[in-house]
């Protein structure tokens, strides 16, 4: 490799600040990190799982869901409920009135940020880029065929 811009991690690492940086702003009114939203998204689209449902919707191990759990119960975002079919040993996650009035503000913050990016590549090449992301990252969107980063799903 002749140059630092040859080398895929730094491009995408770059990439990746970036967005990031744009997430965490758009984010930033409502008090939800980027990885924050991700947990309050899931249990928009399905309420009550439990700590390693989460964990495996999103692709991040236990301990750092438990953290990210505590947390986002002392917000106000969530709860721990005990589960229903009679489990003492798991909880489930729910969220709280608070967490669920944050879902049309925060979606309409995060499309807002995929627009930006639409908007820099143009409709085509993000289409790609979506989908190169999905196959890299190992993790593919329910109905990505039905849609393009242009168009995101609407809130419910």
């Amino acid at each position: 490799m002749e140059r630092l811009e040859d080398c895929i991690s730094f491009l995408i690492g770059k990439a990746q600040q970036q967005v990031a940086k744009a997430s965490r702003d758009a984010l930033a009114p409502f008090g939800v990190t980027p990885v924050q939203f991700a947990i309050l998204k899931v249990l928009w689209e399905q309420d009550g799982l439990n700590g390693a449902e989460l964990g495996a919707r999103i692709v991040l191990d236990s301990a750092t869901m438990t953290g990210l759990i505590d947390r986002m119960e002392a917000a106000g975002l969530l709860e721990r409920r005990a589960d229903p079919g009679g489990d003492r040993r798991m909880s489930r996650v729910y969220l709280s009135k608070k967490g669920a009035q944050l879902e049309a503000p925060c979606d309409a913050a995060m499309d807002r940020v995929n627009k930006q990016i639409v908007a820099m590549l143009g409709k085509e090449r993000a289409s790609r880029l979506w989908r190169d992301l999905e196959r890299l990252g190992g993790v593919a969107g329910p109905d990505r065929n039905a849609r393009s980063p242009a168009a995101p799903p609407r809130s419910r």
